[in-house]
């Protein structure tokens, strides 16, 4: 059974995992984000995943905000590699 947990974004056991996904694809919103935290482009991420617009890109922001807006994250120490110097 699908289930929109964020507008454009569903969680369905039967796909993916149950992981969050774009709406209509398998692409998951985790993927986006690790792509944006690697800092690549809108024209980069669209390249490797055509179907993803900005639209998608902006509905993965908001879901991660709502997320840690309601608590639902674990702590974590940030990857050296992640930290720009």
């Amino acid at each position: 059974m699908t289930k929109e947990v964020a507008e454009g974004i569903t969680v369905d056991s039967e796909v993916c995992h149950g992981k969050p996904c774009f709406k209509g694809t398998r692409i998951q919103v985790a993927t986006i984000l690790e792509l944006l935290e690697s800092c690549q482009s809108f024209k980069e991420i669209h390249k490797g995943y055509p179907a993803v617009t900005p639209r998608h890109i902006r509905a993965a922001l908001h879901f991660a905000h709502q997320m840690l807006d309601q608590g639902q994250f674990v702590p974590f120490k940030m990857p050296s590699h992640a930290i720009s110097h």
